[in-house]
């Protein structure tokens, strides 16, 4: 058998405003009661994180973009193919000259062999080759080296002969130090970046106390041999610093013979001023970089980092109960998500004020509409203490337990709305079936209600039932829609009831259901009284109730209607209600509505 419907029409005894009179307020978090009863407001020490001058999500910006271009300038510090193409260039270089200065000696600093069968070519005269190795070495900043075939040293440009054997060591003395203070702090600087560079430590060392043996110079045992060969040294330099010495040999010829050979030896010195001009030029062009990537990095977390920071103070306020007037800032107009988030947050502070508003008139019709039922017991009780006649005192007692009765529906209705937020977020919507739903409806009434009309007193028949027919569009047309079967079930359930209970014997209740557009619209017709002027909309409010003349009070909690509004929006659909009128404006019936989108 089909529930009754929670109710729908008429004027509430006493009213919202009754109802906000009798309940009491409830008081907002962070309010205590003192002993006057007067509701204080709480003082909360706010625990608000300092972040400093600068916030963690500005240095996770900062480390981010620095982090990147530290590893690109270590990169481009590194320089190691650039540096290796300079060694190979000034190898070719000193390959070059050395082939050239060879080829003169072997031209011009001959001497007529006294065997010319085994020394077709003549000899070399070292003493005319030592000449020009040191006319060379006071032109050029290279050292050139001679040795005989035996591989002994013949002539040193870094050597200059005096009388009597006497030999002076010449050496360039490096550049004095510069002093301003800044430059010199800024090669310390850089000497101590590229000591934390890879070393040369896979070079072989460079002893010049080895000098006077060609043996102990690969490349010169190679140029005897008649080939050339090159080689790259390490030498230590100043500050811990490792300086390269590059090395060519080539063979000293004369028809096909080796005469000698031609070491020439040149420092590195000028790939690494190479080098570092070209990474101080990368430096300034990183200082230059950085300083507009840290003002970039400022500017980029201040847009974000304020706009956050002011979201969360607003939210404290509303958190510590600052009330209405702690207002959420609107950043919509960013058009990103810091506007998206402002929007959420505003929507959801809105959300939350109406649902505090909702529970506030929501205990507050509970106060009042429970407060009826136990005012009329109280009463009922201090009536029997004085009432001896046993008729009178049956009428009591049955009130009393109507009183009861009364509250156990309305306390069941409440609890049921008060979990139906709750359901309907946590079930999962499914395809609805309207059809077959409908004509449940209809078959279950038949089978129940229609079967045969009641009979009256002395075997007279009864009032004609009340009888429900559907009205539905061809099979062809879909009425299939989204949503939780069992909650669509309880609002069609309210609204048969609803009608049957309002309709005269013999009256029809019809459901009809038809597509439009995109939705599907049910309507519920009856040939009961019609809803009330100006009370289309209040129907819908909680514990509004008017039942039919003749029907027992207290049977319904007035939460029916309201029930269904909310599941029907949870739906996303609308409900509404409306009267059925002929050509003269006579009320035929009511007609309730409800619109679903389709699935």
């Amino acid at each position: 058998m089909l529930k009754d419907m929670l109710a729908r029409r008429a004027a509430p005894a006493g009213g919202a405003a009754a109802a906000q009179g009798m309940a009491a307020a409830p008081l907002r978090r962070g309010a205590q009661v003192e002993a006057d009863g007067e509701a204080k407001p709480v003082v909360r020490a706010r625990r608000r994180r300092s972040y400093g001058v600068i916030s963690p999500l500005t240095r996770h910006i900062l480390t981010v973009n620095l982090l990147a271009l530290a590893l690109l300038l270590s990169g481009l510090l590194y320089l190691e193919r650039y540096q290796d193409w300079l060694v190979q260039r000034q190898l070719d270089i000193l390959t070059t000259e050395a082939r050239i200065f060879s080829g003169a000696l072997g031209e011009g600093a001959m001497e007529p062999s006294s065997d010319e069968f085994n020394e077709p070519a003549g000899t070399l005269s070292w003493t005319l080759a030592a000449q020009m190795v040191r006319r060379l070495g006071d032109t050029t900043d290279t050292r050139f080296r001679l040795y005989d075939p035996k591989g002994k040293l013949q002539a040193d440009s870094r050597v200059l002969s005096l009388a009597k054997g006497t030999r002076v060591q010449i050496e360039e003395l490096p550049p004095l130090p510069d002093g301003n203070q800044l430059t010199q702090l800024g090669i310390d600087l850089y000497n101590a970046i590229v000591r934390a560079l890879p070393t040369r430590d896979h070079l072989p060392v460079y002893a010049e106390n080895r000098a006077a043996d060609g043996s102990h110079f690969p490349d010169v045992q190679k140029a005897l041999n008649g080939e050339a060969a090159t080689h790259v040294w390490r030498v230590a330099g100043d500050a811990g610093k490792q300086d390269m010495v590059l090395t060519v040999a080539v063979p000293i010829q004369r028809y096909k013979q080796v005469l000698g050979a031609v070491l020439i030896s040149r420092s590195g010195s000028e790939i690494d001023t190479e080098v570092r001009e070209f990474r101080v030029n990368i430096l300034k062009v990183f200082g230059g970089v950085i300083v507009l990537t840290v003002l970039m990095s400022i500017y980029l977390a201040s847009t974000i980092v304020r706009p956050i920071r002011r979201l969360a103070a607003a939210a404290d306020d509303v958190r510590y109960g600052h009330g209405r007037q702690a207002v959420l800032p609107d950043f919509s107009g960013r058009h990103d998500e810091i506007g998206d988030l402002s929007q959420s947050l505003r929507a959801m502070t809105s959300a939350l004020w109406d649902r505090m508003d909702a529970i506030e008139r929501f205990a507050a019709d509970v106060a009042h509409e429970i407060k009826n039922p136990l005012t009329s017991m109280r009463s009922a009780v201090e009536t029997v203490q004085l009432v001896k006649d046993e008729t009178r005192l049956r009428k009591l007692l049955a009130i009393i337990a109507d009183d009861v009765g009364r509250l156990d529906r309305l306390i069941s209705d409440i609890s049921n709305a008060s979990r139906l937020d709750a359901e309907l977020s946590r079930a999962e919507a499914n395809s609805v079936d309207l059809r077959r739903m409908l004509t449940m409806f209809k078959d279950i009434h038949e089978n129940t209600l229609g079967a045969a009309p009641d009979e009256g007193e002395e075997g007279e028949a009864g009032p004609p039932p009340v009888t429900v027919e559907v009205e539905l569009p061809p099979a062809s047309r879909n009425l299939v829609v989204p949503g939780i079967e069992g909650r669509l079930t309880q609002v069609f359930q309210n609204l048969i009831s609803n009608a049957l209970s309002f309709s005269p014997p013999g009256g029809k209740v019809v459901l009809a259901a038809k597509v439009v557009g995109d939705r599907v619209e049910i309507t519920c017709t009856d040939d009961g009284p019609g809803i009330p002027a100006g009370k289309t909309e209040a129907i819908f409010d909680r514990f509004y109730t008017e039942r039919p003349a003749g029907e027992k009070f207290g049977t319904h909690s007035g939460l029916g209607l309201s029930i269904s509004k909310q599941i029907v929006e949870a739906h996303n659909g609308r409900i509404f209600a409306a009267n059925r009128t002929d050509a003269t404006g006579k009320v035929l019936g009511a007609v309730f509505t409800v619109q679903l989108p389709r699935g």
